[in-house]
């Protein structure tokens, strides 16, 4: 099971399960959503991983916790008072599942992504198309992340926390050098939220084609990007 649960106006919530297993969530901003998902679908929760400490990333932690409080809730130290793990680069295992983390610092310091079978949960460091603005950590921390998601499988499922796709595909186009690959894929990511559906999640071998902060060749080219996506209409 690969679930995205809409919360507030533009964010995912990640569920996760293999066959028969209990689940992992990945980022909880609010519960309404999720907690009727988990009910309706009779599911078990095995654990809750969180990127970073923005609050429409951790919102909905406190009311989980509430609810479930034996699940685990594992995350960077910039969430010390939600988790009750924290964790760095490297992994962990919970009872079924094998879990990679990746400090991916740039949009906050210390924000975290992680890999479960082959399953990337990026937070807001990577988007289709587009990556995290620079906030609390800097330009050459989230370079290097770009280069720890470009060497990552080319098939790995990218499951990014936001729908940005639309907005950065536009701005994607104005300075990618393959825009035919860009303009098929808006073509498609439109027919898709003209249904209401989710343009995610993407795969990396299509983010390498299309996303230009992936494709950035060293530092100057990246801080360039990242500003001009900025100040993008």
């Amino acid at each position: 099971m690969l679930q995205a649960i809409p919360a507030l106006t533009d964010n995912y919530i990640w569920v996760y399960g293999r066959e028969n297993l209990p689940v992992i969530i990945i980022d909880i901003p609010e519960t309404e959503n999720l907690f009727q998902f988990i009910t309706a679908n009779g599911l078990m929760v095995e654990a809750v991983l969180l990127t970073h400490k923005h609050a429409d990333h951790i919102a909905g932690v406190a009311k989980f916790k509430a609810r479930y409080p034996n699940v685990p809730v594992f995350g960077p130290e910039e969430c010390a008072t939600e988790v009750t793990h924290i964790v760095k680069e490297g992994h962990f295992t919970t009872n079924n599942y094998h879990i990679d983390v990746l400090e991916t610092g740039g949009h906050t310091e210390q924000h975290i992504s992680f890999i479960v079978d082959n399953h990337l949960f990026c937070g807001d460091a990577l988007f289709s198309a587009g990556c995290g603005r620079v906030f609390t950590g800097n330009y050459q921390q989230m370079f290097d992340s770009m280069q720890k998601f470009n060497g990552l499988p080319d098939d790995s499922i990218v499951c990014p926390a936001h729908e940005y796709t639309l907005s950065n595909l536009r701005f994607a186009e104005t300075v990618v050098e393959d825009k035919s690959a860009v303009q098929n894929y808006l073509e498609k990511v439109e027919a898709l939220r003209s249904k209401g559906l989710p343009s995610l999640p993407t795969t990396l071998i299509l983010e390498k084609k299309i996303n230009p902060f992936l494709q950035a060749k060293n530092l100057e080219e990246f801080i360039i990007l990242r500003k001009a996506k900025d100040n993008f209409k």
